[in-house]
């Protein structure tokens, strides 16, 4: 961790933040991304020397690169990047608009691919690195209707992370893609949910966003291809995918929304 770049989306608030305050204290130097000018700029201003904010709309391929090129042009290098932006949805599959899934592709699986495309060229060139994608537990189980399209693009990022791997492996094996999976996290993340959604911060059994920096933080210090923040997630998606009809398991689920 010491020393080394580290690029964080969505670092204005949530995840992000913790994230880049717990690198930052372990003697990382992070790039602090987002599309809100003002908390992004409270949160460097917080962290002090080894801390840039860049304004960054992780939708647009062309934020993306200049997020890099900014990257390469203040510290000469990057090792890793985390892809940690994203919103959910409140509306279930019968009700979603065009716009909604539009939003949600966007937002949470295309500013994935973009990241991976504007890093990669520096990470080839280094013959080492590490990509993040923060996905969810949605991804891997769609636990409840009112994420839908949220979970789609969630299942989408964690397909693309595992096509990376893949890619990479024969000819890039120090180049890491790892894809972390949490639940519940408590942030504003249900506030923030397109069409509104319940606080996650009120959801019984909320895992601390300190918790989770801390899984991630572990997962760049030792890489993996996928890291759970909770042990017992690993076991739930063992339980719903050895089913031998999974319909009598999604018939217990359908509660509040288990993901970020």
């Amino acid at each position: 961790m010491k020393d080394k770049v580290i690029v964080i989306t969505g670092a204005s608030k949530g995840i992000g933040a913790a994230l880049a305050q717990l690198c930052h204290a372990r003697g990382a130097t992070v790039v602090l991304a987002a599309r809100g000018a003002e908390a992004l700029a409270s949160v460097a201003e917080q962290l002090g020397e080894r801390a840039l904010a860049v304004p960054t709309d992780v939708s647009r391929q062309a934020d993306n690169e200049q997020l890099v090129a900014r990257t390469l042009a203040q510290f000469g290098r990057l090792d890793v990047f985390v892809a940690n932006a994203g919103r959910g949805i409140s509306r279930p599959p019968s009700q979603l608009t065009e716009a909604d899934v539009d939003d949600m592709i966007t937002t949470n699986f295309k500013s994935v691919l973009y990241a991976v495309q504007a890093v990669l060229p520096h990470f080839k060139q280094r013959q080492r690195g590490q990509i993040v994608a923060v996905s969810s537990m949605l991804g891997r189980i769609p636990f409840t209707p009112m994420r839908s399209a949220y979970s789609a693009a969630k299942a989408a990022v964690n397909s693309l992370m595992a096509s990376v791997r893949i890619e990479l492996r024969p000819q890039f094996p120090e180049i890491h893609a790892t894809t972390v999976l949490p639940g519940v996290v408590a942030t504003e993340f249900g506030n923030n949910a397109l069409h509104g959604g319940m606080d996650s911060r009120q959801i019984p059994g909320a895992q601390p966003v300190a918790e989770v920096a801390e899984v991630i933080a572990a997962a760049i210090d030792a890489p993996r291809a996928e890291v759970f923040t909770r042990p017992e997630m690993h076991a739930m998606q063992a339980k719903f995918y050895a089913a031998e009809d999974i319909a009598t398991i999604e018939a217990t689920l359908g509660g509040p929304p288990p993901g970020r």
